[in-house]
C-alpha cells in the first residue's frame, strides 16, 4: 500500500495493510435507472468494550491493556450487523495484540460480514500490549488505498482513503478519526480538505470528536463543499446520546436517501449509517470497479 508523505511524494506503510478474502455477493444496495447506491457504516467500535456508565471508563480501564472473554463475543455482534452494508469505516479497532489475544479486528470483522477486501492501518504501537488501529471494509474493490498520517501534537491520527475510478468521475470514500482537541483537529480538516480538493465525488466518515455546531467543524464544511443532511444524530455516549461526534459527509453530487443512528450499544459510541445514490460517473467507477472484484483481484 502506498501513501502520501508530508511532503506529497509516495511512499510504502509498514502500518498499512490491504487484503483480500474469498468473493461473495456484490453491493447490498444494488444499482438502479439512477445510478449505484451504497449502504454506508462508521462505528468507532472500542475495540469491543461495552461501555454502559462514565464509571466505567475507570472500573473498566483494564479491559483497554488486558484480554477478556466479552470482547471477541461483542466483536461478532458487530460483525453481524455489518452484513447489510457495502462499505465500512472502523475507529478503535485492534490490529491484533495481547488485549485482543492476537486477533485482527479488522479481520474478524470482514470475515463475520462477509466482506471480500478489507484493509487497516495500525496507528499507534503499544508493542504485544495494545496496537491501535483504524479499518476499512469493502464489497468492491477500489482501484487505489492511501494512508495519510494527520498532523497534531500528539501522534496516531489519520485518514485511510479508497478511491473508486479514475479522474473526475471517480469515487472517493476517506474514512477519519480526528483529534480531541480543537486546534489539531483545525489542522486535520485542514489536511483531509487537500485531499479531497478538485474531487467532486466525496464521502468522509468517522469520528470526527466534533459536534455539528462547533465553529471549527462548520467552516470545515464551508470550505470543503462537504454537506451533512441532517444535524444533531447522537452517536456518544452510546447508554445515553448526547453528543453528534460521528458523521458521515457527503458531496453535492451525491444523493442521501437515509441516514440513521443505530441502536447498536457494544461500545462506548453508537453507528451511523447511511443510504446513498452516487451521480452516473461515480456508480460506472463503482460497476467497472466491481467487475474486477469479481475476478477475485486483490487490494
Amino acid at each position: 500500500m502506498l501513501t502520501k508523505s508530508p511532503h506529497g511524494s509516495a511512499a510504502p506503510i509498514a502500518g498499512a495493510q490491504a487484503h483480500s478474502l474469498p468473493a461473495t455477493q456484490g453491493l447490498r444496495a444494488g444499482a438502479s435507472a439512477g445510478g449505484a447506491r451504497l449502504r454506508l457504516l462508521s462505528y468507532n467500535v472500542q475495540t469491543g468494550i461495552s461501555t454502559r456508565k462514565y464509571r466505567h471508563y475507570v472500573t473498566h480501564s483494564w479491559k483497554h491493556v488486558l484480554p477478556h472473554p466479552q470482547r471477541l463475543e461483542n466483536i461478532h455482534q458487530i460483525g453481524q450487523l455489518l452484513r447489510d452494508y457495502d462499505v465500512v469505516g472502523l475507529q478503535e479497532v485492534d490490529a491484533g495484540s495481547m488485549r485482543s489475544e492476537f486477533v485482527n479486528l479488522t479481520e474478524y470483522l470482514a470475515r463475520v460480514g462477509h466482506f471480500p477486501c478489507w484493509c487497516d492501518l495500525t496507528n499507534r504501537r503499544l508493542g504485544r500490549i495494545a496496537q491501535h488501529a483504524m479499518g476499512f471494509l469493502t464489497r468492491v474493490r477500489p482501484d487505489a488505498m492511501s494512508e495519510h498520517r494527520l498532523p497534531g501534537a500528539i501522534p496516531g491520527r489519520a485518514a485511510l482513503v479508497a478511491r473508486y475510478g479514475e479522474g473526475e468521475e471517480a469515487l472517493m470514500i476517506v474514512v477519519v478519526h480526528l483529534a480531541l482537541g480543537r486546534r489539531a483537529r483545525q489542522r486535520q480538516y485542514d489536511h483531509v480538505r487537500r485531499l479531497i480538493y478538485a474531487h467532486p465525488n466525496v464521502i468522509v466518515m468517522g469520528d470526527f470528536n466534533a459536534q455539528s455546531e462547533g465553529d471549527d467543524f462548520l467552516r470545515f464544511l464551508h470550505r470543503s463543499g462537504l454537506r451533512e443532511p441532517v444535524h444533531g444524530l447522537h452517536t456518544y455516549p452510546s447508554w445515553r446520546p448526547q453528543r453528534n461526534i460521528d458523521h458521515i459527509l457527503v458531496s453535492p453530487t451525491i444523493k442521501v436517501e437515509d441516514l440513521q443512528v443505530l441502536d447498536y450499544p457494544y461500545s462506548d459510541h453508537l453507528p451511523i449509517a447511511m443510504e446513498v445514490r452516487l451521480p452516473r460517473s461515480a456508480a460506472a467507477a463503482l460497476s467497472r470497479c466491481q467487475d474486477q472484484s469479481s475476478l477475485g483481484a486483490r487490494l
